[in-house]
């Protein structure tokens, strides 16, 4: 069974079982925050909660910054999760 053949909560119960396979992991981010405005980071995937996870990113100066996502970010694209060193999408098995 494809995933656009799922029922939503599970495939959003499926991003999220991946995703903590990459607890402690880098990756990069690619959130598109609306008004033509796309933030690019890359940081390290700290915690999987229920609705959420929540990266760690660097900022400037030395500094870092939590910010959260929720699994539905990732299923309607607003949020991409690429492996930062072969640039691949993480969660490869959702439809393009």
């Amino acid at each position: 069974m494809r995933a656009s053949e799922l029922p939503k909560t599970e495939v959003v119960s499926k991003i999220k079982v991946d995703l903590e396979s990459y607890l402690g992991e880098k990756m990069k981010l690619r959130a598109n925050i609306g008004r033509c405005k796309i933030i690019e980071r890359e940081g390290i995937l700290e915690e999987t909660h229920p609705n959420l996870f929540i990266v760690k990113v660097k900022e400037e100066r030395e500094r870092t910054r939590l910010v959260s996502y929720s699994y539905v970010d990732v299923l309607t694209k607003t949020v991409e999760l690429t492996d930062p060193e072969n640039g691949e999408n993480i969660i490869s098995w959702l439809p393009q």
